[in-house]
This record gives C-alpha cells, structure tokens and sequence, in this order.
C-alpha cells in the first residue's frame, strides 16, 4: 500500500472512531512511520519536541487499535498494512456502514461503538480544522525543557498562559521577550501544535534580514489568501475574514542600534504603525512577535489587556537539570548554583555546560572555582546585545555592573555625565531590552544586573 492510500485509510478510521480528521503532527507521524524515522526526526519536520510528538503518537496508536481490533505500535503499523487489514477496513465502511457495528473478513469487531460513515456521517461532530501551515522560517528546535518542579516559571506555565489569551481572549497582538537563547522560539512552535486546530493559516517568517514591510504584506498575504499577485486585499481585511496566527521572529533586527530602544531603522517606521493597527483593528487573528526588546507600540497598547499583551520569558530555574543531565555534569549538589549564575538561560547553560564538558570533565565545582565567571561563548551572544546600546546607556549600565548590590534610582549618581532626564530614559531602554533587573522591596524599587552581563560589561565596555 502506498503511503497516499495508507493515510486515506487511516484518516477515515480516526474519523469513524472521534469524529475528527488527522491534524499535520498525527499525519506527519504516520508519514514518517511508514518512512522508518523516528519520533526525533518527525518531530524536527513539525517543528515540536520529540516527547509531544511521542505523546501524540501514542493516542494515535491506541485510536487505530480499537477501530482495527489489532494492537498498533509504531513498529507493527507497516506489517500490519502489508497484511492488508487497512484494506479489508476499507472494504468495510464502504460497504457495510449499518449504522451499528462495522465488521471485516473473519467476524473481526473493528468498532464497538456506533460507526460514522467517512463520506456520510450519522450525527456529526464538528470537524478539526486543517490549517494551511508554513513554518518555513521557523528554527529548528531539538529539545523542550520542562519541570513541574519550577511550576512558577515553568514553561507549562508560560503555554498555558498563552494559549488562554489567544483562544479564550482573542488577543491580537502578543510579544514573547527575552534575551538570545532564552526560548522564544521554542515556546512558540511548542504551542502551535496545541492551538493549530482553531485557525485558517498559521505562518511563521523570519525579520532576520530586515525586509521592508510592503515585501513582508505582500508575502504574508499571498499566503494567507493564496492568492495571485494581482488580486491582494489589504492583510487586515484577511484577517477579519479568517482566523490566522501569524508569528513574526527576530523584531529587533527593524531597530537602530545605538540609539534608546524600540527606535526603528530609518525606513522602517511603517512597521510601529502595522503593530499598533493590528492591535487596535477589530479581526479574528493574532500577531505574535519574538523579540529581545519590546516595541514602543506595544508598551502603549497594553493598557487594553484584551487586545495586547507581553510574555516576557524567565530562566528554567530547577528544570534546567534535565538539560545538565543529558550532558552528563557531575555533582548536581551544584547544580543549582550554575542555574541561577547563568539565570537559567537555556542556550547560556547549554553553553557553559558545554565547556564544563571540555574542560573540568563533567565537574561543575571544579568551573565554581574560578573566581570570575566564565562566558566562553556566551560572550559572543551578549556582545549582539550590547552593540546595540546607545552611549548613555552603556554609561548606565557600566555604572550598575560595578555595583556590590542591587540600588535605588531616586537619585542620579554624581559621576554620570547625563542629565536626570537622559538617566532615567536610559534605565527605561535598559529594561526594555531585559538588561537589567528590577527588584521590589517593602521601601523602594532596587535594579540590578545579572551576574554574567555584569561579568561582560567589566570586561567589554569602558
């Protein structure tokens, strides 16, 4: 049986079995089943983790056995389609639908429950949307990492509360914030499997390289109302006709380096104008933008909670130990320290533990012994942040770096050449950026540095 007609079957058995037809993970799994690969290559094809993609397969498998009446495995799907029993199903529900029972050659059961015709189904239930999907753009992520341990800032958490602003609010315009490699990416493409099913079109593009906004409009439309070049209506009139996710990365790529944050490229301001009319604009879709600094339209839109809102990514905390397991560190007593020098940054710990590896052989206490900290190649990552910075607020955050403790801002310090004015403006662009931290306490507001970006700010700025 080729693969075409082995899905035809299988999408008609999940169907007379719930109702519903195959959705892409649950086609991808059965493609990739019948290609021999494994749940960790069909899941780089769909852009998820290996365990949500298993987890998937899984309840596939139990669906299939019940309406076959055989026990279908991942390994037992191709043998048992060379059988042929998908084709005696086949047989089955076009011939014999009673509206009772289903049964194949040999009086075997393949349905213990009342049967729906794939092509005429008695009492329907509503059927699972098949989104037109382009995730052409989107990074290839290997592992999700996760803990009910750190249920606080978990990423279950953080998903959670994502998908109840998109589906339960109709939130339009949603910004994920954090620093590079703190997993932006991944959360977004471990929702979209659970969400996909509520929306038309789901794409995912890349600002990497800067386009101007009417080339993304016009790639974005062409798309999402497949249409020809000569028949596109303006993004926002799609959007109000159909339900569409559109996830835009790297944002920060359309700001100017060098001055205060969210200041757009010369050319580029059209874009704060887009953000703000999809936020404002009444349609059914939503705009997700991946970003290590926050929009200025965003930060003014916020006030309406329904209609914008911002996700702004914590570290892993205790959860990272999965990942220090797979790379085989020793003494996890020490753990803990490593996570909360690093933050729990995913690609920072990654990393660190990389030259733990290398270096010390796996012992964590043996890289603690240094007394500065080190950044290998994370200096590289920061440095992407930081040469983005204006002038004041490399004076500012040298200033904090060098600080024993997390201080108060009610005063300007004397030995800042800036104004209050430009002190202030310049810790709201450091915030803005994730640069700095801000700690709550029953007197006052204190700000901070994270122990790695003040280890780089010694070392890099003057």
């Amino acid at each position: 049986m080729d693969i075409a007609a082995a899905l035809k079957l299988a999408d008609d058995l999940v169907f007379v079995q719930t109702g519903k037809r195959l959705d892409y993970v649950q086609e991808a799994i059965l493609r990739g089943t019948l290609k021999k690969r494994t749940y960790t290559q069909i899941a780089k094809e769909v852009y998820s983790s290996s365990s949500h993609v298993r987890n998937v397969g899984s309840e596939l498998w139990k669906i299939l056995s019940e309406g076959l009446g055989e026990n279908i495995t991942k390994a037992s799907l191709k043998p048992i389609l060379e059988k042929g029993t998908f084709y005696n199903y086949q047989f089955a529900i076009v011939e014999n639908v009673t509206g009772e029972n289903i049964t194949v050659n040999k009086n075997v059961n393949i349905c213990s429950k009342k049967a729906r015709s794939p092509a005429t189904p008695q009492n329907p239930q509503p059927t699972a949307k098949q989104p037109r999907i382009d995730l052409g753009d989107a990074p290839e992520i290997l592992t999700f990492y996760d803990s009910l341990r750190d249920s606080f800032a978990s990423r279950t958490s953080q998903l959670t509360t994502l998908e109840n602003w998109i589906l339960a609010s109709r939130t339009r315009l949603i910004s994920i914030l954090g620093l590079a490699g703190s997993g932006k990416s991944a959360i977004a493409l471990q929702l979209i499997p659970q969400i996909h099913h509520q929306f038309d079109c789901i794409i995912w593009r890349s600002l990497r390289h800067s386009p101007p906004l009417s080339a993304l409009e016009t790639d974005l439309i062409k798309f999402l109302g497949d249409r020809q070049p000569t028949e596109l209506p303006s993004i926002i009139e799609y959007l109000r006709s159909h339900r569409c996710l559109i996830v835009l990365d790297d944002v920060q790529t359309i700001f100017s380096s060098g001055q205060l944050a969210g200041n757009y490229k010369p050319g580029y301001e059209n874009y704060g104008t887009f953000f703000k009319q999809i936020g404002e604009s009444c349609h059914n879709s939503c705009l997700v933008l991946l970003s290590w600094e926050k929009p200025r339209e965003i930060a003014a839109l916020e006030g309406d909670h329904k209609n914008c809102q911002t996700l702004q990514l914590n570290g892993l905390g205790e959860s990272a130990r999965e990942l220090f397991t797979e790379k085989g560190l020793l003494e996890s007593e020490n753990w803990s320290e490593l996570i909360e020098l690093y933050k729990g940054n995913p690609l920072w710990l990654n990393i660190v533990s990389t030259i733990i590896q290398d270096l010390f052989d796996g012992k964590v206490s043996a890289f603690l012994s240094y007394d500065s900290l080190v950044l290998g190649d994370l200096e590289y990552l920061l440095h992407q942040h930081f040469q983005r910075l204006s002038e004041s607020e490399k004076q500012v955050i040298s200033w904090l770096a060098n600080q024993t403790a997390a201080v108060e801002i009610s005063n300007k310090p004397r030995n800042l050449e800036l104004s209050p004015s430009e002190f202030l403006k310049a810790l709201e662009s450091l915030r803005r950026r994730l640069l700095i931290e801000k700690v709550q306490t029953d007197e006052c507001t204190l700000f901070s540095v994270q122990r790695a970006i003040a280890e780089y700010v010694k070392t890099n700025i003057k």
